[in-house]
């Protein structure tokens, strides 16, 4: 597919994504909605790939869904819409690779949504988060509700989406929306730091770590549990196990062949 509104680059083994609609504040249409879900399928396929770092051009992350685009749409049309943007979000949230979202502006309405939907949230200080679709006559449509929830708790949740209220990145740090805060200029060295030291680790174990967690918070505490166990045991039978053992007893440097 021919990439109009979304960057795909690839430095060693982390994967890029730039949001790039800057005029219009990187806000999700279905042209962008459908370009973003061909960059996971690829990243998904490339064995060269470790972890991602989701971003956005010039002032915004993603100002949000495009209100151009929604505006006359009926109750199907809507839903029809509503369903692209979670089908899109839930196969970045199940991408078995790490994602990080480098919020560099914006991110309301979707732009928060497609933040939450990745593993791991570093903003800059300039970054904004809200969801304010009751403002607009609507409620979140492409996960907000449960995604916000399961991260700051059910009565924050509840107050930023009746409220409609934008809050600061610092405010976003303290309920737990985010998990740090640097200076803009800091953002995306910050970001692929972080994605390095990912890549430093087991990839197979990461993968197995991703899988766990996703999946235990579903569930209840036994259920999750049990599946621990398993992947537990997985990693036992992997060449990366007993290089990562190894290493550790052997007091050198580890080096993982995602095996």
């Amino acid at each position: 597919m021919d990439l109009k509104n979304v960057i795909f680059e690839k430095e060693g083994k982390i994967a890029l994504i730039t949001i790039n609609r800057p005029k219009a504040l990187n806000a999700l249409n279905t042209e962008t909605l459908t370009e973003i879900d061909c960059v996971i399928d690829k990243i998904a396929t490339d064995e060269d790939i470790f972890a991602v770092i989701l971003t956005g051009s010039g002032k915004a992350f993603v100002a949000g869904a495009d209100i151009s685009e929604m505006k006359d749409l009926n109750a199907d049309q809507g839903r029809k819409f509503g369903i692209l943007g979670n089908k899109v979000f839930r196969k970045l949230e199940n991408l078995e690779k790490p994602v990080i979202a480098a919020v560099n502006g914006f991110a309301l309405g979707g732009g928060c949504e497609i933040s939450m939907a990745c593993d791991i949230r570093i903003a800059s200080s300039k970054a904004k988060f809200g969801q304010p679709e009751s403002g607009l006559g609507i409620t979140p449509g492409f996960g907000g509700t449960q995604r916000l929830t399961r991260l700051v708790g059910l009565g924050m949740a509840k107050e930023l989406i009746y409220t409609a209220k934008i809050i600061k990145a610092d405010e976003a740090l303290r309920i737990g929306l985010v998990n740090k805060v640097v200076e803009p200029e800091k953002l995306m060295d910050e970001a692929k730091a972080m994605a390095n030291q990912i890549i430093a680790n087991a990839p197979i174990a990461v993968r197995l770590c991703k899988a766990a967690i996703n999946r235990g918070i579903q569930t209840d505490i036994d259920t999750g549990i049990a599946y621990e166990s398993e992947v537990f045991g997985q990693c036992f039978a992997t060449e990366d196990q007993k290089e990562g053992m190894s290493a550790f007893l052997e007091k050198r440097e580890k080096s993982f062949k995602n095996k």
